[in-house]
């Protein structure tokens, strides 16, 4: 074959298979860990919670909130304030554990469930502003605490999916691009109009979120292992290509419960290349029983490397 024959050869086999260069790769197991701490303000610390150092730690302060912090807190479209215990989690303590622990990052949440007793909204004016003031309040809690990446758990929308979206999108492009976070997750569960919201934003910026911290822990209670590994696969459809996170909550509500079978569960994702971690929902329930699940999951995960 002459030489202008190869080139357009080569040109041509680039054309075909082009497309297939930017899908993500499949997951394989991982040795992360990742729990979310601070929401329920009982007094639980950073060096409360076991650290196996055989894995890779991720705490998960919850919540920053674009709201007042007045007794009435009313949205602020993107001026984040903290609302997580940050009497026990400060930027010191941040700091400290890092600097005992070098596998552990420290990443916000934001959002979450409610706020002053009512409901936490999405609730931008415009995707400009919200963007804006996002990056700028959000960028310098960051710095100040320290932290690592950044976990989306907004559950309660006043505007439309796109919107939604759009202001994500947008927020973790810029602080990705300025090298304020080094990771991004977003926290789903299985609602219409909370999958409706995360997979436009999936569909769109998809690959600039690393994890999908999806919450189980959210089917019925009583979940089952065959049930919830029907639910894994339905997630990981749902969001593909995306490492999925398997999950249970420490505060007797939904999902698969360790007591029935979350870790059966587990080793079946593991034996599949599909045990992309663990992550817990919370610190602050776990001090009842001392962390035991926290040595339980850590102990599983250790034994991936």
């Amino acid at each position: 074959m002459d030489s202008s024959k190869l080139l357009i050869s080569l040109i041509i086999l680039q054309t075909i298979f082009l497309p297939f260069s930017s899908i993500q790769a499949d997951p394989t197991n991982s040795n992360l860990f990742r729990e979310y701490i601070g929401a329920e303000f009982n007094n639980v610390r950073f060096t409360d919670v076991p650290i196996n150092s055989n894995v890779e730690f991720h705490f998960i302060l919850s919540f920053a909130i674009d709201y007042t912090t007045s007794s009435s807190p009313s949205p602020t479209n993107g001026n984040f304030n903290v609302f997580w215990d940050s009497d026990n989690l400060d930027p010191s303590q941040v700091s400290s554990i890092k600097s005992d622990h070098p596998n552990v990052k420290v990443a916000l949440s934001l959002g979450g469930d409610s706020v002053g007793g009512g409901s936490a909204y999405f609730n931008p004016s415009s995707i400009d502003s919200w963007v804006q003031n996002a990056v700028l309040s959000l960028t310098k809690i960051i710095k100040e605490y320290n932290l690592d990446g950044i976990d989306i758990d907004y559950e309660h929308f006043s505007a439309d999916t796109a919107t939604f979206a759009e202001c994500i999108g947008r927020l973790l492009t810029t602080l990705k691009q300025n090298q304020v976070i080094s990771f991004a997750s977003i926290a789903p569960y299985d609602d219409d109009e909370i999958q409706s919201h995360y997979k436009a934003l999936w569909s769109k910026y998809g690959h600039l979120i690393d994890y999908v911290n999806f919450q189980f822990y959210g089917y019925d209670k009583g979940t089952s292992v065959s049930q919830f590994l029907t639910y894994f696969e339905t997630q990981s459809s749902n969001y593909k290509g995306g490492k999925i996170l398997p999950s249970f909550s420490t505060d007797g509500s939904g999902g698969l419960s360790p007591e029935d079978g979350f870790f059966t569960a587990c080793s079946k994702l593991r034996s599949q290349g599909e045990l992309h971690g663990i992550f817990i929902w919370s610190a602050d329930d776990s001090m009842a029983n001392g962390f035991r699940y926290e040595k339980q999951s850590q102990a599983m995960l250790a034994s991936n490397n």
